[in-house]
């Protein structure tokens, strides 16, 4: 196949303007999350309150707020919001590009089994009692389950969209299996209920060196993924296609998989594991924006913080006092979203 001859995707005019409006709103809604969640929680903060506290911090007014309040928003709740945000937009772009890789519009960043990989390194150290951090267990699950995927996906010959993704599933159930296996032998007391916070994603455990760890992974393994768009567009006409524009598709492909690998492991080593924001923001925003990714990545990023702000805050008030991991919440979410999308592609 050539380049004259391959179908190359359309994108609307009306989908090129939207896109700029797109940006403007979904930051603004960003910006007014950020202040809106902040004021939501057992304590009664007002929303001046919090931009006055923001303000101060950055050397403009003075805030009259109690050292009390000032806790609650510095060390509570903003290092959670802003930890969300930045997981929110990690997982989302991660979604593009898999369903760019693997074109498949189910993909989302645990189709390799990093989550499975991630979950066993974690309930490993929190069983056992190793001592290692739990973020740093996850982080080297996450990447170990990238390289058994890889390895078996080589097993055929060329790294292809379907290989891959069977060998993902494949990674992704022994995964499941050790760690129900670990659960079963060694969990005992309350080791249960932190586990399953963990399997089910939380960020109650949120703090400035979430922010830090989460901030410094999206800046350095987002920003390759960001400048993606062009070959992800080129990925679009098949990897014949891409091949005839010039592009070293099976290099290209893994490398670019190494990086969402890298990035949803250190995403998940501050969050646990929380479904479906990759999956289903990318989806929403294309139906906006159309699927050119030089736009859709940096507003499905945009998008995934707005939603994971929300789900979050969702998480830890609709029950109060109790909280809810945000993974049940993205999931009740997610889940129908996924049943849609499977019966539209069944139906295509």
């Amino acid at each position: 196949m050539t380049v004259a001859t391959a179908k190359r995707p359309v994108w609307g005019a009306q989908d090129v303007a939207r896109a700029p409006l797109t940006g403007a709103l979904l930051l603004a809604g960003i910006t007014l999350s950020v202040v809106a969640a902040s004021t939501i929680g057992t304590a009664d903060i007002a929303p001046q309150d919090v931009v006055r506290s923001i303000l101060t911090r950055l050397g403009i007014g003075y805030s009259a707020l109690t050292p009390l309040q000032e806790g609650i928003i510095w060390q509570l709740r903003l290092p959670r919001i802003v930890t969300a945000a930045v997981v929110g937009a990690g997982l989302a772009v991660c979604g593009v590009v898999m369903q760019a890789l693997t074109r498949n519009p189910l993909a989302d960043p645990y189709l390799l089994g990093l989550s499975s990989g991630a979950s066993v390194g974690a309930v490993a150290v929190l069983v056992l009692g190793i001592g290692v951090h739990v973020p740093a267990a996850a982080f080297v699950g996450a990447l170990a389950a990238l390289g058994a995927t890889l390895a078996l996906a080589r097993l055929g010959g060329r790294l292809s969209p379907s290989t891959t993704v069977l060998a993902g599933l494949a990674v992704s159930a022994v995964g499941s299996a050790l760690t129900s296996l670990f659960i079963l032998l060694h969990a005992t007391g309350d080791s249960y209920r932190e586990i399953l916070n963990w399997l089910l994603g939380s960020l109650a455990g949120s703090s400035w060196s979430s922010v830090g760890i989460a901030t410094i992974a999206l800046v350095i393994a987002g920003a390759p993924l960001l400048a993606s768009g062009r070959v992800l567009d080129a990925f679009a006409l098949g990897d014949s296609g891409a091949a005839a524009l010039g592009i070293p598709v099976a290099r290209v492909r893994t490398a670019l998989l190494v990086v969402t690998a890298v990035l949803t492991g250190a995403l998940v080593s501050v969050s646990g594991s929380i479904g479906f924001v990759g999956l289903i923001l990318p989806h929403a925003v294309r139906l906006v924006v159309g699927g050119m990714h030089r736009r859709l990545l940096p507003l499905s990023a945009l998008a995934g913080a707005l939603f994971l702000m929300w789900a979050d805050t969702l998480a830890r008030t609709v029950l109060d006092p109790r909280e809810i991991p945000v993974g049940i919440v993205t999931a009740l979410i997610g889940g129908p979203v996924f049943a849609y999308l499977l019966a539209r592609r069944r139906s295509a």
